[in-house]
């Protein structure tokens, strides 16, 4: 029994438990555990009831008065037991001595007549005999300190029944331990308290000294959380630092009381000024403490009622306060019975019905463990408080001695850039003699190293002058070409300005200005300028002025003086250009006669290039034909005897067949001659030569007959030629290059000819497109299976992977396809010309006629082919070439000349 009880450290396991096995034990219709409050009363914890026999009082509280204070004194002192039989009125008193005491233990009980009151409440309830047991914690850590009572064990029959004095022993032993194992469980439950909190102060510790930054509002938080509040807030107060966080729900100062801030209000800061390092007040209600009734009316809008102040010091110095708040709550308190206070010292309860008690509006208290956990945390935050500071004002001293020396370097620096963009600017103006480009330079150096909003130059001429170039910074108006008389400056600006003076305006609205010139100057946007003049040969040639649109500004004389230097450069500069720019016209005139020369020589240069061309082409068609006709003759020659030759060789070879037939045994000398020149395989394979020499001569016949029709040399002219041929005669040229060898497993031609009349054309000039567009795709295609063979090979070495592209091309074997056929009005002819080789990018798509443009490597392409090709088609021909291609979908050349070629 003891073992079930004990198996879980859990309290309200061990109760259940325990009011189970024991109303097992005893058999009795009721077993509950009693326990007492603070205030005395007490609620029924666990209970067990046997097939509902009597009314269940689990979760109901009974007054402190149920139980008088004689009968709790006699459980503490000597661990008074009573029996109760309601049917002989009669009550057992058994006073329990434990084993370790002095005197010898028994289970005696002694029988008196019990209190008509107590009989009368019994049998209110129903029972006819009860047995109660007292429940006495001892202090496991201090086992020298008095016992508590706890609660009771009580057993409810609703039948008379007499309690043996071993059922009495054996209840006695599991009370006992039920009494070890409830302190058991409250350790267990204080060292998983002192574990959260040390978590908790772990957390927050984390928070505000082991990170880069001291989180504050996150610490806050967590300390509220820890503290069971609903709001906080965290102010402090170092020296003249003032900052607050604030969580959760907070009170709402009115403006009657004249402040925003709770902690700046005079009744606050006197009441803190009270407390010393360590103090804090927990106030249980915010409306009752008299120190806080002018802040209380901050809190009658919320539901706010404790608080919790925590002062921070450190060092003695008070630097801020955190303050919980904890909202009223209403508690429901279950009575067994209705509780009358003027009935309780004279009548018994008589009716023990669930009557509810509800309070509204109660003060939250604080415990002894939230208020030890929050001096922890005011220490926490101290420190973390003071060190923030402190490191504040580093940071501060910081940036104000690194701003002290950002400002003297920059002044350095300043002095330096202005010395080095002078000779920069000298520099460059110096570098050309183009007017315009020098004053663009000037302006835009000024710009810059001035940092100011519009520079411009004026330029004066006579009685006017003209903006004529500008550098502005930002959105304002350009004011370039804009044309100014004069008389927009004053009389004694212009008499200044002749002199070499400078005018400095630092603000438009405040300085001495004729009310024309102030209106001027607004009407530009200006609200500050500095005017410089360009002198030269003792008269003024411009203005170089700088303006300040965005707001005034004090001119420095170091900016002052840069400006001045600037003007006198730039007066040498625009001098120099002025003489270059007349050196400039004169030559500009004799270029213009030079360069008509040139023109004229070009053109000349330009038509004999043309017809050198056309004699190179002409002379390359005359030796082609040339060399076919010689080869021609020769092998025409071979070709007529070679069916001679064959017939006369078989003759001979039948004929030395019947000798050996004739003469089976020929001398030795014949023999040995025989075999000397292996006579049989002599005469199997001489046949197979004479076919060998025959297919050669027609090999070479074809290809002599497909360059004679290639060079067309009696076609100069357009006439009507078979397409067709010219096509097939181009694939033969190339069938070398079409044929498999080695790995390379060749290129498939497919022909889709359509049914088409002869077509006027160029022929020898159409045969270069076709020669040019199908060596292009050939190319394309042997590149590609090289590329997918030594992908192949790679793949096995490395992962094995391709590319879709590559993949996509690797399953295809090369191919080549040309299709011919008349449009709809039969007036054009389409040939097309396709691969399914790799294809090409749209950049290469875009520059593929362009002259001397190639992807071959170096030394196979001399990128004219596609271009000469553009030029036959399109401009000889009038027809269209163009190219269609996506990479990894092949390519495709289209091209469309008319049937019948327009004559000039």
């Amino acid at each position: 029994m003891i073992d079930r009880i004990r198996r879980s450290l859990e309290l309200q396991d061990i109760l259940t438990a325990t009011v189970s096995e024991i109303r097992a034990f005893l058999a009795t219709d009721r077993v509950m555990i009693y326990r007492f409050d603070a205030d005395g009363s007490g609620e029924v914890v666990a209970e067990s009831i046997y097939e509902q026999r009597l009314p269940s009082l689990l979760g109901l509280h009974f007054p402190a008065d149920d139980i008088p204070q004689e009968a709790r004194e006699m459980f503490v002192t000597v661990r008074q037991r009573s029996i109760v039989d309601v049917a002989t009125g009669r009550i057992g008193l058994s006073p329990f001595q434990p084993a370790n005491s002095s005197h010898p233990q028994t289970e005696n009980i002694a029988y008196r007549s019990v209190d008509s009151c107590h009989l009368q409440y019994l049998q209110a309830m129903g029972v006819q005999s009860s047995l109660v047991l007292p429940i006495l914690l001892c202090d496991l850590i201090t086992p020298s300190a008095p016992t508590q009572l706890w609660g009771l064990l009580v057993s409810h029959h609703s039948q008379a029944r007499t309690i043996l004095k071993r059922e009495l022993k054996l209840v006695q032993q599991v009370t006992d331990q039920v009494a070890m194992a409830i302190a058991q469980s409250n350790l267990l439950t204080e060292t998983r308290a002192q574990q959260r909190r040390e978590a908790i102060i772990n957390k927050i510790n984390s928070l505000l000294h082991k990170q880069p930054v001291i989180h504050l509002q996150a610490a806050l938080e967590a300390a509220i959380a820890a503290l069971g509040g609903t709001g906080g807030r965290l102010y402090i107060n170092v020296e003249q630092t003032k900052e607050l966080y604030t969580c959760g729900k907070q009170p709402s100062l009115s403006d009657e009381l004249g402040y925003s801030i709770l902690e700046n209000h005079p009744v606050w800061q006197n009441w803190m000024s009270e407390y010393k390092p360590g103090d804090i007040s927990a106030i249980t209600d915010i409306y009752k403490e008299t120190r806080l009734r002018v802040l209380a009316t901050a809190f009658q809008s919320t539901r706010l009622r404790g608080m919790l102040v925590i002062p921070l010091h450190y060092r003695q110095a008070l630097i801020g306060a955190i303050t919980i708040f904890r909202p009223e709550f209403d508690t429901e308190i279950l009575w067994a019975g209705r509780c009358e206070q003027n009935k309780r010292q004279r009548l018994p309860q008589l009716s023990f019905d669930l009557w509810r008690e509800e309070k509204k509006g109660q003060a939250p208290q604080w415990s002894a463990e939230e208020i030890s956990l929050a001096k922890v945390l005011a220490s926490d935050f101290a420190i973390a408080i003071h060190q923030q500071h402190t490191t504040q004002k580093l940071q501060a001293f910081n940036n104000n001695l690194t701003e002290r020396v950002q400002e003297q370097t920059a002044e350095l620096e300043k002095s330096f850039l202005l010395t080095t963009v002078l000779k920069q600017v000298t520099q460059q103006i110096r570098k050309t003699l183009d007017l315009n480009t020098i004053l663009q330079s000037i302006v835009k150096e000024v710009r810059f190293l001035l940092n100011s909003d519009r520079v411009i130059i004026y330029k004066i001429t006579d009685e006017n002058g003209e903006i004529v170039v500008e550098e502005v910074s930002g959105n304002w108006d350009s004011v370039l070409g804009l044309k100014l008389p004069l008389a927009c400056f004053p009389d004694e600006s212009v008499r200044l300005f002749f002199q070499g003076r400078v005018r400095a305006i630092n603000n438009v609205s405040t300085d001495t200005l004729s009310s024309c010139h102030r209106e001027f100057l607004e009407s530009l946007q200006v609200q500050a300028n500095l005017i410089v003049p360009i002198n030269m040969n003792n008269h003024i040639w411009g203005l170089v002025i700088a303006h300040q649109c965005s707001s005034p500004r004090d001119w420095q004389d170091v900016e002052i003086d840069l400006l001045q230097q600037l003007a006198d450069q730039a007066a040498i500069a625009i001098q120099q250009a002025q003489l270059y720019e007349q050196s400039c016209v004169a030559e500009a005139e004799a270029k213009a006669k030079a360069q008509q020369l040139e023109q004229a020589l070009y053109q000349l240069q330009e038509t004999q290039t043309k017809l050198i061309q056309n004699e190179k082409m002409s002379s390359l068609g005359q030796l082609v034909a040339g060399i076919a006709h010689e080869i021609n003759n020769p092998v025409n020659f071979i070709h007529g005897n070679l069916c001679h030759a064959s017939e006369y060789t078989q003759q001979i070879l039948e004929l030395l067949k019947l000798y050996q037939a004739h003469y089976p045994q020929p001398p030795d000398e014949i023999d040995k001659a025989i075999e000397a020149i292996d006579l049989d395989f002599l005469l199997e394979d001489l046949p197979k030569i004479i076919t060998s020499m025959q297919v050669g001569a027609d090999r070479i016949r074809s290809i002599v007959l497909s360059l004679r029709n290639f060079s067309r040399l009696d076609e100069a002219e357009n006439k009507p030629v078979d397409i067709h041929e010219g096509i097939n005669n181009t694939l033969l040229i190339l069938q070398h290059r079409l044929k498999p060898s080695g790995n390379y497993s060749g290129i498939n031609i497919v022909k889709d000819y359509g049914n088409l009349p002869l077509i006027e054309c160029y022929a020898g000039q159409m045969n270069q497109v076709f020669m040019n567009i199908i060596s292009n795709a050939i190319d394309a295609l042997e590149e590609s299976s090289f590329h997918d063979e030594m992908s192949g090979v790679n793949s096995k070495i490395g992962k094995g992977k391709m590319s879709a592209v590559k993949e996509n091309q690797a399953n295809k074997h090369p191919q080549i396809h040309i299709s011919t056929k008349l449009s709809l009005d039969e007036s054009r002819l389409l040939i097309r010309i396709a691969d399914n080789g790799p294809g090409m990018t749209e950049e290469t798509k875009k520059r593929i006629f362009d002259p001397f443009f190639t992807t071959k490597s170096v030394g196979k392409g001399t990128g004219l082919g596609l271009a000469i090709s553009y030029q036959i088609v399109v401009e000889k021909h009038h027809g269209v070439l163009e190219c269609i291609s996506e990479l990894g979908k092949g390519t495709e050349f289209w091209i469309e000349i008319p049937v019948t070629l327009a004559s000039k």
